[in-house]
């Protein structure tokens, strides 16, 4: 007996653990940086925390209550009704239910060249067919509605990532609805903003089919504007669409990346399909319960926002070597030779990632870390450059 045939589809490259690297190097791990999966460098929430050790008696439940209770914390946050908040196990849990609601066999999807590859995975595991469209390095990986609408041809999910994996574009909002408006009815766009915390840019939650829009935001949502943590809010376009949705995850800003907790926001008018493709309990009961105590801890993601938006100018400023602008907790820096250049980087104590996976085997992408861990890696990164 055999599998199916898979020789279309692509492993998931993730960056290298510290741990892993550790071992190789005979290191211990301590000593070692590692800027290679844009995780929170602060940890976790500190209420996340002490939720996973309050939650620890009671695993032998499956997590009922914990779920509602998370979906309407999401509901409310968003200004949706809670079968709209479709939640997962990650960001990559939310992508395969989208793609089992929406796609029958032999259907295509549009996916950006860079970009995250499990896009394309999770519609090939679901018998869906994947074309791109291209994010130029020669035009800074900007993201516009021409670009993706050359290349659209009825796909029934295009895919847009903002800020992008892995170069730090943004596309605005004025596109994300020009494009919703060109594509046909049947078509999802699909906005993942996994990254969206870390950017002054306003969520494309606004253009969603059941959101309340900006005039009636909650108290929560109204400060966080203010502090520039999910967007400024101003001028932002608002409409009532069923072929939007958003994708948001815990495992950037709220540092619970290990506890896999993520979650789509979904049109009105078909949310419902949730309960027909979504796994039992697919959101462990201390996932759901970190997630909840994570979403009141304002203090922690402002202190991560700050933290990664100082660390991106940081290096825009000190790494000898052209870098791009980057709304995300990462920076994308061209280095020339990167399977070279990271090998070097880790025998220094430095993991960043090699994006030659992505297709850039030219460039270097590093996770915004503390200030020490920051200046180590731009300072070892110089050090090097400047030898070669």
């Amino acid at each position: 007996m055999r599998p199916r045939d898979l020789s279309t589809h692509t492993a998931y490259e993730a960056g290298r653990g510290a741990e892993e690297v550790a071992r190789e190097l005979g290191l211990d791990r301590v000593e070692l940086v590692k800027l290679s999966s844009n995780e929170n460098p602060h940890g976790p929430s500190p209420r996340a925390s002490e939720a996973i050790r309050a939650v620890a008696d009671a695993v032998h439940t499956y997590p009922k209550s914990s779920h509602t209770d998370l979906l309407k914390a999401l509901a409310e946050r968003w200004g949706v009704a809670p079968n709209q908040v479709w939640l997962a196990n990650g960001g990559d849990g939310a992508l395969d239910y989208l793609s089992r609601a929406l796609l029958d066999p032999g259907e295509e999807v549009l996916v950006s060249r860079p970009g995250f590859a499990y896009y394309a995975m999770s519609a090939r595991y679901h018998h869906g067919r994947v074309k791109q469209y291209r994010l130029r390095k020669s035009e800074d990986f900007a993201q516009t509605a021409a670009g993706v609408l050359e290349a659209y041809d009825g796909e029934r999910i295009v895919y847009l990532t903002s800020p992008h994996n892995p170069t730090g574009s943004e596309i605005p909002l004025d596109d994300v609805l020009e494009i919703a408006e060109e594509t046909d009815e049947s078509t999802l766009v699909l906005v993942d903003e996994a990254y969206g915390e870390f950017t002054a840019a306003p969520s494309a939650a606004g253009l969603i089919e059941g959101q309340s829009g900006s005039g009636d935001e909650d108290e929560g949502e109204s400060d966080r504007r203010e502090k520039g943590t999910i967007g400024d809010g101003e001028n932002v376009p608002t409409a009532e669409r069923e072929d939007v949705a958003v994708l948001r995850t815990f495992s950037k800003a709220y540092g619970l990346a290990g506890l896999r907790l993520g979650y789509a926001i979904t049109p009105a008018s078909w949310a419902g399909a949730y309960a027909r493709v979504n796994t039992p309990f697919a959101a462990s009961e201390v996932a759901c319960r970190a997630g909840l105590a994570a979403l009141s801890d304002a203090e922690h993601v402002e202190h991560t926002v700050s933290s990664a938006r100082w660390a991106r100018e940081y290096m825009h400023e000190h790494i000898d070597a052209p870098t791009y602008e980057s709304g995300g907790n990462f920076v994308l820096c061209e280095v020339g030779d990167a399977p070279n250049v990271v090998a070097s980087l880790q025998e220094s104590g430095i993991i960043v990632r090699d994006c030659s996976s992505f297709g850039l085997p030219e460039c270097i992408r590093i996770t915004c870390g503390t200030h020490e861990e920051t200046h180590r890696a731009v300072e070892t990164l110089d050090d090097l450059l400047e030898k070669w």
